[in-house]
């Protein structure tokens, strides 16, 4: 009897361990390989508690002059990749800074790139688009184009999608061959959403077009309503139910903001919310309106929506973040800061993440808001300003800043 029972105890315990170990292998990595993250959301679920401590940072290059993009990385496993100004793409240890490879473009990239199992792709202002090793950094492929190409990159179903500027859409196989194009007739530093085999949005025929492409038809369900909106600046969109979210943004006669949610069958605008942007008086000296916008053009998430359960949540370039229902528009909560905020937002868990810009009486920083009602948490001081949302992968807070900082935070046990 005795050694009945302890051999239904090895056998317990054995499938216990078993258990913990599936549970460890099947445990999220808190991988960040798209644009905004999973469905455009601008979310994580990933939960960053703090203190947090700076785990590394690198400066990329040693210039005086401020760089205007650094988009947002890649992270999958212990890797992250990311072009940067300088014209390189890296692959660096998420643990040490360490660089796995380099390599380099022939111009600058403000493109976001993609990966897949074997290579990660990204375009270049040389107009090439590249398809690289993961393991090696090695090029596989390239596909020139007549233009820059400023977009970000995403791969859909078999289909490798990016824009050049004032050129075309292009659609990719995997292995680099041109499947079709949609003519592009002068958007540059273009962002697209891809949902249920729609894209939001793709250039239409005429310069003021840009509508929801289908896949499958290859036709366009509708275009924007661009009289009615009358703006410079339309941000990366994205989707939740059967209505989709973006924001647009004017410098006539003042800094104007306006947020919408649009029916995604039809166009038509369910609700929208307009606004001047808020800058105390008297104006920094560093920056006025139309530099702070001028500022924003290349990146590619500005004033990219943020959707956290029944929120959407919008940052610009003057000092407040707002929320809004997302079923109605109706204001949930807003907080003002004393300097312009300078990226979009990302949330993970509860929590809502985007810098403050920095400013020759106060450095750039970090904050940390509570997203369910706006309520501040904490900030960190940094080298410059961000450019674009931070990326949160696991327990982790990686960004990069306008003095070419790029930053890993993580938790403090």
């Amino acid at each position: 009897m005795k050694s009945f029972k302890r051999c239904n105890f090895i056998i317990y315990f054995f499938t216990i361990c078993l258990s913990l170990l599936c549970l460890v292998a099947c445990a999220p990595r808190g991988d960040w390989v798209q644009f905004r993250g999973q469905g455009g959301l601008g979310y994580s679920p990933a939960r960053v508690s703090p203190p947090l401590g700076i785990r590394w940072k690198i400066h990329l290059q040693s210039v005086e002059e401020k760089i205007n993009a650094f988009n947002p990385p890649l992270v999958i496993g212990n890797t992250i990749y990311f072009g940067s100004d300088d014209g390189n793409f890296y692959s660096l240890d998420v643990e040490s800074g360490y660089m796995r490879w380099v390599f380099r473009a022939g111009g600058p990239i403000n493109s976001i790139p993609y990966a897949d199992d074997e290579k990660v792709y990204f375009g270049s202002q040389d107009g090439k688009l590249y398809a690289l090793s993961r393991e090696s950094g090695q090029e596989v492929w390239s596909f020139q184009t007549p233009s820059q190409i400023n977009s970000q990159v995403e791969r859909y179903k078999d289909y490798i999608i990016f824009v050049g500027d004032a050129d075309a859409v292009y659609f990719l196989t995997p292995d680099g061959e041109e499947v079709f194009n949609i003519y592009n007739p002068g958007w540059i530093s273009f962002q697209f959403l891809m949902a249920d085999d729609v894209m939001y949005f793709a250039t239409g025929p005429r310069l003021p077009d840009i509508g929801p492409f289908d896949l499958n038809s290859r036709e366009f369900l509708w275009f924007l309503p661009m009289d009615e909106m009358d703006a410079i600046w339309y941000s990366f969109p994205t989707v939740r139910r059967n209505l989709l979210y973006m924001s647009t943004a004017n410098v006539r006669g003042g800094t104007s903001f306006s947020f919408y949610a649009l029916d995604r069958q039809t166009g038509r605008i369910v609700w929208q919310r307009h606004e001047w942007g808020h800058f105390p008086i008297p104006y920094w000296d560093d920056y006025d309106e139309i530099e702070l916008f001028i500022r924003n053009l290349d990146m590619l998430d500005w004033m990219a929506p943020s959707v956290w359960r029944n929120m959407v949540i919008y940052t610009g370039t003057d000092v407040k973040v707002r929320a809004f229902d997302a079923d109605n528009g109706n204001p949930i909560w807003e907080r003002s800061f004393d300097a312009p905020v300078c990226s979009a937002a990302t949330i993970a868990g509860d929590r809502i993440y985007f810098g403050l810009l920095e400013l020759d009486d106060r450095p750039g920083r970090i904050v940390c808001l509570d997203v369910r009602d706006g309520r501040f948490l904490w900030s960190m001081d940094i080298e410059g300003s961000l450019l674009s949302a931070p990326v949160i992968s696991g327990k982790r807070i990686i960004f990069g800043t306008d003095r070419s900082v790029f930053y890993v935070l993580e938790e403090v046990f």
